[in-house]
């Protein structure tokens, strides 16, 4: 039912500057993942209410693309 999905937890931090997103990511459901150096996703459209970033370098070899939208 989850076949292909990847969840993970953790914090990260944004630069602005560089366009990027560094994440630390402390659980996974990818295990490989958790504490693995270099967690950096490229940022293509930050607002107020709303973060787009790419991971270019997924396990899987794709280019994931991830919206992340304010709670109201």
């Amino acid at each position: 039912m989850a076949s292909g999905v990847v969840a993970y937890t953790g914090t990260y931090t944004v630069d602005e500057s560089t366009k990027t997103i560094h994440v630390s990511i402390e659980a996974s459901s990818f295990p490989n993942l958790v504490g693995a150096p270099n967690q950096r996703r490229i940022v293509t459209s930050i607002t107020d209410d709303e973060l787009k970033f790419t991971n270019p370098r997924t396990p899987a070899g794709i280019t994931l693309e991830l919206v992340f939208k304010r709670a109201r």
